[in-house]
């Protein structure tokens, strides 16, 4: 082989197309939904004055009650500096507050406030035509079959999490 031609390979080169039998498609297909599930959401909390990474806080705050923020860093795929960033935002904004954890002065819980729990309903009322547009282009039943297959891709049965 010279330098100057190109190297042929029988490897498929990995894209995010239709049809890509690389081993990485999916994975590129992954993150290309993900980053337009993600632009599409944003949009719908942009006039709440908060980002994904705040919601995705309170989705665990409403979900499972006051948590400690290091169970609150790995529910949401957070590091340490991340989620106290995230949670002192939240705490500027009247959205959450850390309380004392009983018989551990080193612990602080988290905790949704009222004016979170209403701003994460009128969220979720807001980001209804925007998630309608998001599978627009899917058929009946589509949307459905797509929520169950990703529900048991990302939360594997074998999975403790």
């Amino acid at each position: 082989m010279t330098a100057d031609s190109p190297r042929k390979s029988t490897v498929s080169r990995a894209t995010d197309r239709p049809g890509d039998e690389s081993p990485f498609a999916l994975g590129l297909l992954l993150r290309r939904a993900h980053a337009h599930a993600a632009a599409v959401m944003a949009e719908s909390l942009r006039p709440f004055g908060i980002e994904l990474r705040h919601f995705a806080v309170l989705i665990v705050l409403v979900n499972q009650g006051p948590t400690v923020q290091r169970d609150l860093a790995a529910a949401t795929g957070s590091d340490k500096a991340g989620i106290m960033r995230i949670v002192d935002d939240l705490e500027r904004k009247g959205l959450a507050v850390r309380k004392a954890v009983p018989g551990d002065r080193r612990v602080r819980a988290v905790e949704i406030t009222p004016q979170g729990v209403e701003l994460f309903d009128a969220a979720h009322v807001a980001a209804e035509p925007l998630a309608e547009r998001l599978v627009a282009d899917l058929g009946p039943g589509e949307s459905a079959q797509l929520t169950d297959l990703l529900t048991r891709f990302a939360h594997p049965a074998d999975d403790e999490t």
